[in-house]
C-alpha cells in the first residue's frame, strides 16, 4: 500500500496534535517496512521525520489552518497516487481520487465556542463536513467517540477508537539527585503543584489559580505552582487572574518543557492537576500517572 500522512503540523506546533502525528509515524516505522509510506510536509520544515527506505517525504506549500486550506490540498495532493490518505488535524482536502480517513481528537470548539478565536472557529467549523466525506474516522477515546456520534450524526460504524499513549520515557525516576537538579533548574521548592498543558481557555487554569490561592491562604500552605506550556490562544486570562490574586511569587510560568526534562518535573512534583473543562483524550495526566505521580483531573468527557 502508498499510505499518506498529513504531517505539516509538526512544523508549526510541536504540542499536541503535532506530537501525534510524530509519535505516530515512529511507531508505524518500527511495525511496518513493507508499505510505502509518503509524509506530507510544510515546506518550511527542514527536519527529516523519519530516516527508513519506505518512508518519503514530500513538502507542500500550503499551510496548516489556512482558510483555503482544503482546497490547495486537493490540487497540490492531485498528482500523487495513494492506496489511503491520514488526515491526523481532523479537516481532510475538500476532494480526492483516493480514500481518506481522519483523525478526531475531540469537538471541543462545538461543546465551548466561547473557548476559540474567530480564526479558530471558522477552521474548526469545517469539521462537519469533513466528518461526511471522510471514508473512516479514527476517535482517540470512547468520549470522542461518542461525541462524534451525537454532535455530528456519524454512525458508530464508521469510528475505530484507537487510544493514545504516554511515551516510554515517561517511568518513574528514583535518582534523587537528578529531581534536586531538576528543582534547582526551575527554581523550585520539594512542596509543588505541576500543571502541563498549552495555556488556553479550555484548560481552566483560572480555576486552578483561584484553588491555589486559597490553598495558600486558608492552610498556610508553602506549596508552588508549576505551569509547563507554551502560550495558546485567548491567555490573557490567566495573566490578569495572576495579577488580581498577586501569585506572581508562588507560581512558575516554565514555558514548554521538552520531554526528557517533563519526565523529570512530573517525578519530582507532589501532585499533578489538569481541570480542564474538557478533553478528548488528555495526555499529561497519562504521563504523570506513568510516572507514579498522584493526579487530580476535571470529572469530565474522556478524564475519568
Amino acid at each position: 500500500m502508498r499510505i499518506g500522512i498529513d504531517a505539516r503540523l509538526v512544523y508549526y506546533h510541536q504540542a499536541g496534535i503535532g506530537q501525534y502525528i510524530l509519535r505516530l509515524t515512529q511507531a508505524l516505522a518500527q511495525i511496518d517496512r513493507d508499505d510505502e509510506f509518503i509524509l506530507f510536509k510544510s515546506r518550511k520544515d527542514k527536519t527529516h521525520i523519519i530516516d527508513q527506505t519506505n518512508f518519503k517525504q514530500q513538502k507542500l506549500w500550503t499551510p496548516s489552518h489556512h482558510r483555503f486550506e482544503r482546497l490547495a490540498m486537493s490540487f497540490e495532493l492531485a498528482p500523487h497516487v495513494l492506496d489511503v490518505l491520514h488526515s491526523p488535524d481532523f479537516i481532510p482536502p475538500s476532494r480526492t481520487r483516493f480514500p481518506s480517513v481522519i483523525t478526531m481528537h475531540d469537538l471541543a470548539f462545538l461543546l465551548y465556542p466561547r473557548f476559540l478565536t474567530r480564526d479558530s472557529a471558522r477552521y474548526y467549523g469545517q469539521v462537519d463536513l469533513a466528518a461526511r466525506q471522510a471514508d473512516h474516522i479514527i476517535a482517540v477515546s470512547e468520549s470522542t467517540k461518542r461525541d462524534t456520534v451525537r454532535l455530528l450524526g456519524v454512525p458508530e460504524s464508521k469510528i475505530t477508537v484507537i487510544h493514545e499513549a504516554a511515551h516510554p520515557l515517561f517511568t518513574p525516576v528514583t535518582n534523587e539527585e537528578a529531581l534536586e537538579r531538576t528543582r534547582t533548574r526551575y527554581q523550585l521548592p520539594p512542596d509543588f503543584i505541576l500543571f502541563v498543558s498549552t495555556i488556553e481557555p479550555r484548560k481552566n487554569l483560572p480555576t486552578l489559580l483561584r484553588a491555589f490561592r486559597r490553598l495558600r491562604d486558608h492552610y498556610k500552605s508553602p506549596a508552588m505552582l508549576a505551569i509547563a506550556g507554551n502560550r495558546g490562544w485567548l491567555a490573557e486570562e490567566v495573566d490578569h487572574v495572576l495579577d488580581e490574586l498577586k501569585l506572581s511569587d508562588a507560581v512558575r510560568l516554565l514555558g514548554g518543557v521538552p520531554n526528557e526534562e517533563l519526565v523529570y518535573l512530573y517525578n519530582a512534583a507532589k501532585l499533578f492537576v489538569l481541570p480542564s473543562f474538557y478533553e478528548g483524550f488528555g495526555l499529561p495526566p497519562l504521563e504523570a500517572m506513568a510516572c507514579g505521580t498522584p493526579v487530580i483531573v476535571s470529572k469530565v468527557s474522556s478524564l475519568p
